[in-house]
């Protein structure tokens, strides 16, 4: 029998792509005939799906993971003069929210191990306008909201977690986006689950649940009416958005235990590579692997050598520090600490392909073709 691993390419293997079938089209189609293509009725029934996931007592869509973002740090007050402590290691979404709202983004290193916030090298980082900590739950691992709960404590600090890749992502017991004021998360098309586009704002609190619901909904209360109470903008959701979301939710569980088989896989079967390493758990967290990761030597001519056999994959996100259109220093704070550890972790980072739809042949082959690469290496 041929061994898969010692196949010729494959088509093409995609890194991520959403589980999209007949289940969405079916849901669409209530859409359709209700006539309500804007938020409607299938909004409120996304909503409520997604608060019983989380244990959220309000779950507000908007219309993508960063106007969430900015939602949150509006209905908190925070804006011209106040500093956000935010992890340098992260997709360039989390500071723009804050530099949108007005205040400035405060970089802090990543932790070594799970590459999330390092909160004892925030504690350097506070001063006299710092309102917030923001938190991201990268790659589907928790960050340590135990230290983030004292630290913020500590300080006075307001918690907004960027829980963006972060759906089904447990701390402790607890969905990550629901240990602090506020938290949020994304729907974008590469997620976990998917509505294309689009956000919720997570929170305990019936007042800030009233400001984000006001703020997505041009300062009104309710829609339908020509009386706005408070300034606000639209970053309204869709009903067409929710029917593929409701769609999707359903299938989390599967996706969920699928991604698990996959990244376990990858380790057991790539154990071997002294070189390539699996991205370390916290024991804490119950993980939900978005993307499946792996630091590595040469991973720029390993994504190379995968390509031309049709294996895609993708680097890290680039740090914050090291981005283009924060070079000027005027809307972001600290690029020119010591970020090495964030430096190293981008240097040695791939992702892996790691979709639902991945078959155990294209595994196999994707697997053989790293052992392939790292033959003469290690």
């Amino acid at each position: 029998m041929t061994n898969p691993e010692q196949h010729t390419a494959l088509a093409h293997i995609v890194q991520i792509e959403p589980w999209i079938d007949d289940s969405e089209l079916r849901e669409l189609e209530r859409v359709i005939h209700s006539t309500f293509v804007t938020e409607h009725e299938l909004t409120r029934e996304f909503e409520a799906m997604t608060a019983r996931l989380t244990g959220s007592k309000h779950a507000i869509a908007v219309c993508n993971g960063t106007m969430a973002l900015f939602v949150c740090l509006k209905a908190l007050g925070i804006g011209s003069g106040d500093e956000v402590i935010i992890p340098n290691l992260t997709f360039a979404a989390t500071a723009n929210a804050v530099i949108l709202a007005g205040a400035e983004p405060v970089l802090c290193e990543v932790r070594e191990d799970t590459f999330c916030i390092d909160m004892e090298k925030a504690k350097a980082l506070v001063t006299k306008r710092t309102r917030g900590v923001m938190p991201v739950h990268l790659y589907g691992q928790s960050a340590d909201m135990t230290a983030v709960i004292a630290f913020a404590r500590q300080h006075r600090l307001k918690i907004i977690e960027d829980a963006a890749e972060g759906i089904g992502v447990r701390f402790n017991g607890q969905h990550v986006g629901t240990f602090g004021e506020m938290g949020i998360l994304s729907y974008y098309g590469n997620k976990t689950v998917t509505c294309g586009e689009g956000g919720v704002v997570l929170t305990n609190d019936d007042a800030l649940a009233t400001a984000a619901y006001q703020l997505k909904n041009h300062g009104r209360k309710k829609k339908g009416t020509f009386i706005h109470e408070s300034i606000g903008f639209n970053f309204a959701f869709t009903d067409m958005q929710a029917a593929i979301g409701i769609a999707q939710m359903k299938k989390l569980p599967q996706i969920v235990l699928k991604k698990r088989e996959i990244r376990d896989r990858y380790v057991e079967k790539l154990r071997e590579l002294k070189s390539f390493l699996p991205v370390q758990i916290d024991s804490r967290c119950e993980p939900v692997f978005w993307f499946t990761s792996f630091l590595c030597e040469n991973p720029e001519e390993l994504s190379l050598f995968l390509a031309n056999q049709n294996i895609q994959t993708r680097g890290f996100f680039c740090p914050l520090h090291q981005q283009p259109c924060y070079a000027d220093g005027k809307h972001i704070r600290n690029i020119d600490r010591d970020f090495r550890i964030s430096e190293q972790i981008y240097k040695r980072g791939i992702s892996l392909p790691s979709s639902y739809s991945l078959t155990d042949e294209e595994q196999s082959f994707v697997i053989g073709q790293i052992r392939r690469f790292y033959a003469n290496r290690d």
